[in-house]
This record gives structure tokens, sequence and C-alpha cells, in this order.
């Protein structure tokens, strides 16, 4: 990837690097974004590339035009309506993919996230928006169930109560209720929510260590199948390593000097 490159307009995911930040944009906004597996090999692909880019510290995923992605493709219900566990296609990169990326991926919700749509806005580790934004999880309304893992992430987002509220209702949630409830980090203005998380995800980019990043990131999702005890010496094992590691001195150094830190890229991961 290089600074400021520019996709093509038959691609379905957008990339433009801002720094030390790339910018994903599901980019099918004649379909509200809606996603198909040509936009979901794309954007995979690119969340690949950006673990192995050194260059790339944090990475933030939007949609073009009035929607964020308004879940899947009817056609492709349409095409799966029926199917056995033999017909169906055959899923190359699992869709939580995005959960195991080792660095930063907020997304900027745009507009509409529904059915995959929200659960894809939920893998990331933070989610800014607008007030009028709608969020909804759609899946009882199109008979279907809670899918791809979010009857195990949402409760751990919003509460047991408010996750059963969103799936078994599949009811609209606007931004300031979304925030309210812990859906989401942030509530701007449309014209400013882009700029706004890129700029959050510049000062990741700018100050954090992507070695600690990476670290943290993993305990975070570790630590929420694991008992308290097993947490901290996780964490002890983690801290001992870290004290080894180059970003420390260089993390106390520029604190010390008053001076950004030069933390080292994170690269093949």
């Amino acid at each position: 990837m290089t600074e400021g490159s520019v996709a093509t307009e038959v691609d379905t995911v957008l990339a433009d690097r801002r720094g030390g930040v790339l910018v994903l944009t599901l980019n099918r906004p004649d379909r509200l974004n809606a996603w198909n597996s040509a936009m979901e090999s794309r954007y995979f692909s690119l969340l690949d590339e950006a673990e192995r880019d050194g260059d790339v510290r944090a990475i933030v995923v939007t949609g073009a035009g009035r929607g964020f992605c308004a879940g899947a493709d009817m056609d492709d219900l349409q095409v799966v309506a029926g199917a056995d566990e033999q017909t169906l296609p055959v899923r190359q990169v699992p869709c939580h993919r995005p959960l195991l990326l080792a660095k930063p991926l907020i997304a900027a919700v745009n507009g509409a996230a529904a059915g995959l749509g929200f659960v894809q806005a939920m893998y990331a580790d933070m989610r800014f928006t607008s007030p009028d934004v709608k969020f909804t999880t759609a899946f009882a309304r199109r008979g279907l169930i809670a899918e791809y893992g979010i009857a195990w992430l949402l409760p751990r987002l919003v509460g047991q109560s408010a996750a059963s509220d969103l799936l078994l209702s599949g009811r609209i949630v606007k931004g300031h209720e979304a925030l309210e409830m812990g859906l989401v980090d942030r509530v701007v203005e449309p014209d400013q929510l882009l700029e706004e998380t890129v700029a959050y995800a510049q000062e990741l980019a700018a100050f954090s260590s992507p070695a600690a990043m990476k670290a943290i990131k993993a305990q975070l999702l570790q630590a929420q199948q694991s008992s308290f005890l097993e947490a901290v010496a996780d964490a002890d094992a983690r801290m001992l390593e870290s004290f080894q590691h180059p970003d420390l001195a260089e993390g106390v150094s520029s604190h010390l000097e008053r001076r950004g830190p030069r933390f080292a890229g994170l690269a093949g991961s």
C-alpha cells in the first residue's frame, strides 16, 4: 500500500492511506453497501495486507454514500434460503476475521448498520457514529438466528438484557441511544464523523506502541474467556516480556524527553 493510494471504481472496498492510518470504505453505495462475497474477500484481504504493513498503525472502516452496511445482500439471502450444509458456499476466511486483527480497528458508522453490517461494526474495537444513524440486528425479523458469534459478543458490549432486546426485537436504535447502551463510543455530527474517527486513529498511530496494542488486544479477547486469576497470570507473563521489548525503553525516554515516541511498526502479523 502506498500513501494516498486510490482504488478503481469497480472495487467493492476502497483503500486510502492517511499517514499511519488506513481508511477502508465499503463501496456498494447503490445497495447501501450490502455485504456479498466479493466485498468480504476484498475487505479481509485488505485487513491481511494491513497487518503485514509495518507503516499501517491503525485502520478505520466506513461506508460509501448513505449507509455503512445494510446487511447481507438480499440476492445472496434468496440463494441460501432452503440450502443445507452440503449446498452452502464454503467460506474461505471466518466472518469474524476483523475481530482477530492485531492492529486497532475503528468503525466510522456513517449510515445504517443492519444484520451482518451490524455484526461487522461490532467486530471493530470502537465505533463512532452520528445522531440519526440506525442500528438493527434484523435477524429475528428475517427468520434468522443471531449470526456470526453476535450472541457471544453483544452481551459483552451492552449486557445480557439489552442484547436480548436488540436480538429478539430487531428494533432500530439510533446514535444517542446506541451511545447510552454502550453500543458505540462517540456520537458526532455527520460532516465531522470520518474526520474525528481518523483523528482518533492517528493519535493511536502516533503515540501508542504497535507491539503493546497487539498484546492488549490479545489480552482483551482472551480475558473474556478466562477467570480473573488466569487474566492476572497472563498479564504477569506478558509484563516480563514487555520489560525486554525496546518499546519500553523508547516509551520511557520519549516521555522524559517530552517528544513523540519512535516505536517500530508492526509487520508480518
